[in-house]
């Protein structure tokens, strides 16, 4: 309950920018990023840490990297990705500019939709009385950006056709094809809370935190794919077709 109350309290309290001049609000602001990625480790997300804004470009120094502090630092991001308290903090301390990513198809999965239609969606849930579980912002200004709806994970069925792995975090060029839901599931993954993202984009930030219990992503499916329909429908020359993806396909 202590952890959970702190956990709100970082939620709650405004972030300040600190650029090193002032030793107290750096250690408090490297405080509450090492709380925010410890929550997400006793949730039962696996974290590994990923590449970060450098200038205009990534601190991973690849020339036209196609997501810029997007991406995990190892390509074994799958297999480092861990809920040890130690290691993740161990991680934190070290790397004090990395981002985090969480492995998905694990412990959870991913819904992850146009930041508008997310924003219906969500409404519509919670007057609903549906249970909403963790719930996610990252880069949302202006209308653009995602939602990000964490779920139960679809796990690893007997019958391996009735999953699909998710590979679109690690083909990067292919995502603007599919511009409505993804479903992040095995072999993807997301950007966590407090992750920087290039240019002025506000960073990601929880918007419901990762100490609430993960529903069934089938509970979430039905309102996310009619807001993410009529979001496309208010797209000029949008491709209906991809923005159903992967459902309808």
């Amino acid at each position: 309950m202590e952890r959970k109350s702190r956990f709100s309290q970082w939620l709650r309290r405004p972030r300040s920018g600190s650029d090193g001049g002032d030793t107290d609000t750096g250690s408090a602001a490297a405080q509450g990023r090492e709380d925010l990625l410890l929550a997400v480790a006793d949730a039962g997300f696996p974290l590994a840490p990923a590449a970060h804004p450098s200038g205009y470009g990534c601190s991973c120094e690849r020339i036209g990297c196609p997501t810029p502090g997007r991406h995990p630092v190892s390509f074994g991001w799958q297999t480092v990705a861990s809920t040890d308290r130690e290691k993740v903090a161990g991680w934190a301390r070290a790397y004090p500019q990395a981002n985090f990513i969480t492995a998905t198809g694990i412990a959870h999965d991913v819904l992850d939709v146009p930041v508008e239609a997310g924003r219906s969606a969500l409404e519509r849930l919670e007057a609903a009385g549906i249970e909403v579980g963790p719930v996610a912002l990252s880069g949302a200004a202006l209308g653009q950006g995602r939602m990000l709806f964490f779920t139960a994970t679809r796990g690893t069925p007997d019958d391996e056709d009735e999953w699909w792995p998710c590979e679109l975090d690690c083909h990067p060029e292919t995502m603007d094809e599919h511009p409505g839901l993804r479903w992040h599931c095995r072999g993807s993954y997301v950007l966590l809370p407090p992750s920087r993202l290039p240019g002025d984009q506000p960073a990601v930030s929880w918007l419901r935190g990762p100490e609430r219990p993960v529903p069934d992503p089938l509970t979430l499916l039905e309102s996310l794919t009619d807001a993410c329909a009529a979001y496309a429908d208010q797209q000029p020359d949008h491709d209906h077709e991809a923005a159903a993806w992967p459902i309808g396909r």
